[in-house]
C-alpha cells in the first residue's frame, strides 16, 4: 500500500521543564512512516510514546529536529498555520473518546466541520455519512451516555475521519474497552486503513492491538529501537 514516506522524522529532540530542570522525553528520534501505513508504537509508561504522537500531530512543539509531512516541515509553521494544517490533515482518536455529553452522536461528529466553509446542511450530510461508515446510522440522535463504550469510540472515529484527513493518530484507542469492543474497533481501524488508505499511527500497550499494525516500533526512555518489527498478521 505504501508508495514512499508520508512522514519523515529527523533527529527529533523533546524535553519538558520541571522544577527548573530540563527532563528529556525524546532523544534523537529518526524514522519514516509510509503513505498508507498502519504503525503501532509501544513501550513502557513514560517512554515518550504519547509525546511523540502529539509531536507528529502538531499538538506539541519539538526542541529541535524536523517533521516533514507531504514535503512540508510542520515544525516551521506558526501557530495559526499549524492549527490550519492540523484541522485539515489529522484526525484524532482518544482512549476516553472525548465526546461532548450534551451533543448527540451526529452533533459530535459534526464538530470538526464547524471550522470549514460547509453549510449546515452539508455538515450534517458529511457527519451522517461518517456515522454510516462506522455502522452507527441508527444511533445518530443518541447522546454519549446512551451509547456503549464501543459505540462511543465508533462515534469518536467517525469524528476523526469526517474531514477526510490523511493521517489518523490514535492514543490507546482500545484501552478503555472490553475485549469484544476492542476487536471491533481494531477491525474498523483496519478497514479505514485498507479501504480508505488512511495512514494510522497508534500508541498502545495492548499486544493484541499492536498485532493489527503493519509496522511495530518500540520506544524506551525516549529512544526509538533501531529496527522496526512486522507483527504477525
Amino acid at each position: 500500500m505504501s508508495s514512499g514516506p508520508l512522514i519523515e522524522i529527523r533527529r527529533l529532540y523533546k524535553s519538558y521543564t520541571r522544577g527548573g530542570q530540563a527532563i528529556p522525553v525524546l532523544t534523537d528520534v529518526s524514522f519514516e512512516i509510509g503513505r498508507g501505513e498502519f504503525l503501532a508504537l509501544m513501550g513502557p509508561s513514560g517512554s515518550g510514546k504519547s509525546t511523540l504522537l502529539n509531536c507528529l500531530a502538531g499538538i506539541d512543539r519539538v526542541d529541535s529536529g524536523e517533521i516533514v509531512v507531504n514535503g512540508q516541515d510542520i515544525t516551521l509553521l506558526d501557530e495559526t498555520d499549524l492549527a490550519r494544517w492540523r484541522s485539515r490533515s489529522v484526525g484524532f482518536i482518544f482512549q476516553f473518546y472525548n465526546l461532548i455529553p450534551v451533543l448527540t452522536a451526529l452533533e459530535n461528529v459534526e464538530l470538526p466541520l464547524l471550522l470549514t466553509g460547509l453549510t449546515r446542511r452539508e455538515r450534517r450530510e458529511h457527519a451522517a455519512a461518517a456515522l454510516a461508515a462506522v455502522g452507527l446510522s441508527d444511533r445518530s440522535d443518541h447522546y454519549p451516555a446512551q451509547l456503549s463504550g464501543g459505540q462511543q469510540q465508533r462515534v469518536a472515529i467517525a469524528r476523526a475521519v469526517v474531514t477526510d484527513p490523511d493521517i489518523l493518530v490514535a492514543d490507546e484507542p482500545t484501552g478503555d474497552l472490553d475485549r469484544t469492543s476492542a476487536e471491533e474497533i481494531l477491525t474498523l481501524m483496519n478497514r479505514l486503513n485498507q479501504e480508505l488508505e488512511k495512514t494510522i499511527i497508534m500508541v498502545t500497550h495492548d499486544p493484541r492491538a499492536a498485532q493489527e499494525a503493519h509496522v511495530l516500533r518500540h520506544l524506551d526512555k525516549g529512544e526509538l529501537s533501531r529496527a522496526a518489527d512486522t507483527p504477525g498478521r
